[in-house]
């Protein structure tokens, strides 16, 4: 039988990539707030002005975003999931 962990020392490195992926993921959210706020202007001004092709791209866009953000928050979560999972099989 082969028992093998995650090893957080193995590889020169790793906390400098801890931090990398810690800083995309704060990018991440901030990026999907900023798409947040544009898509809601752009829905606003779609459903303001009568276009309802623009009030639907915005909100798509609101969605999309939300999704975004969601992602971005349980991406964490969900690595360790799968890795539960994984290691149950």
């Amino acid at each position: 039988m082969i028992d093998i962990d995650p090893n957080s020392n193995g590889l020169p490195g790793i906390e400098q990539l801890r931090t990398i992926v810690g800083a995309v993921m704060t990018v991440g959210l901030i990026l999907s707030v900023l798409a947040l706020i544009v898509s809601a202007i752009v829905w606003a001004y779609g459903s303001n002005s009568s276009n309802p092709h623009l009030a639907g791209r915005g909100k798509l866009g609101v969605l999309i975003s939300c999704g975004a953000a969601v992602i971005c928050g349980a991406a964490v979560t969900l690595v360790n999931f799968f890795w539960n999972v994984g290691q149950a099989v």
